[in-house]
């Protein structure tokens, strides 16, 4: 027999989904069969599954060991911890980092080490979670950014701060400020909709304008979403603009095929830039990479500022943009 002790961070579930989270590798028809055969009880109690438990509840599994550790996921060891984490800000459900250039948000195969097992062995190492915790419960990111975009990154550290955090991602109740350089001069601010499109297969995405995209057939349409960005010119010199870009919905490359369509490519980017500018910015600092960094978060009362990379100030200090004219959050 095991019991299980409901944690604050596990409260407000229904039953059957915490014992599934908890027996991961077991199907639903072998959990409900245990529940029906008084082998799963809820306070020494029979119980249905669909229960919502609460902080103090016990759960007995009167299962075999070889039964339990079959079908529980163990949570494996860390084999490289090659990120260093620059917390932003933490409560006890939410977790903001900074996230560096280069690494994934979230790990593409097996082997990968993303930002968010980064986060995982954070709430290990400071023991905000155990790993018993993490059999019902894992952090995960809440927004995504491209390997080669650094900033801001939200994470939910209890199961109430992930759904706090998913439901307001999804409500676009997030303002969330980008900054980059683009070749061209950048007059005046600029809200913009288009329609996007992204092609898998490529891994890129085209935008096409309104009035195109009124004029295509309805089966055409149904293949692009309708995008929103704001543009305010931060510094400008002769040849490239500083930008604070407001993305207002989120699709893949939004920001960097937006700026490639408008005629003001992101300098660095392979994919939507302009290649002479790329060499020049690579001869002279080495930039290999998209230069655009996830830089205010604004939530409710929370806000969020994640300085420039180093080398992003490197550029703007070589090219006499001054980036101190950047809003620290207010």
């Amino acid at each position: 027999m095991q019991e299980l002790k409901v944690s604050n961070n596990d409260e407000g579930q229904r039953l059957n989904k915490y014992v599934a989270k908890y027996l991961k590798q077991a199907p639903s028809s072998f959990i409900y069969k245990m529940l029906r055969k008084k082998n799963i009880v809820l306070n020494d109690k029979k119980a249905k599954g669909d229960e919502i438990i609460s902080c103090g509840d016990s759960i007995k599994l009167y299962l075999s060991d070889e039964t339990i550790a079959k079908f529980t996921d163990n949570i494996p060891e860390t084999s490289k911890r090659n990120i260093s984490l620059e917390v932003l800000y933490r409560d006890d459900n939410i977790l903001a980092v900074n996230k560096p250039v280069g690494v994934l948000s979230q790990k593409a195969v097996a082997d990968d080490y993303s930002i968010n097992e980064a986060i995982i062995d954070y709430c290990l190492d400071m023991k905000i979670l155990s790993k018993d915790d993490m059999l019902t419960f894992k952090p995960s990111v809440c927004n995504r950014l491209d390997r080669n975009t650094s900033g801001i990154i939200l994470a939910g550290i209890s199961l109430k701060g992930s759904q706090y955090l998913s439901q307001k991602l999804k409500a676009r109740e997030a303002d969330k400020y980008y900054f980059t350089i683009v070749k061209g001069v950048f007059c005046e601010e600029k809200k913009s909709c288009a329609y996007i499109k992204k092609d898998s297969d490529t891994n890129t995405s085209a935008i096409i304008a309104q009035d195109k995209f009124r004029g295509l057939s309805q089966t055409e349409q149904q293949k692009y979403s309708e995008i929103e960005t704001a543009f305010i010119p931060v510094s400008a010199n002769k040849n490239y603009t500083l930008l604070k870009v407001k993305l207002i919905t989120g699709k893949t490359h939004q920001i960097r095929a937006h700026l490639a369509y408008l005629g003001f490519p992101v300098i660095g980017d392979s994919k939507y830039g302009d290649a002479n500018t790329n060499r020049i910015f690579r001869d002279r600092y080495k930039l290999k990479n998209h230069l655009l960094h996830s830089g205010e978060l604004y939530l409710d009362d929370l806000k969020l500022v994640a300085p420039l990379t180093e080398q992003f100030q490197k550029i703007c200090q070589g090219e006499k943009l001054n980036y101190s004219l950047i809003s620290k959050g207010e």
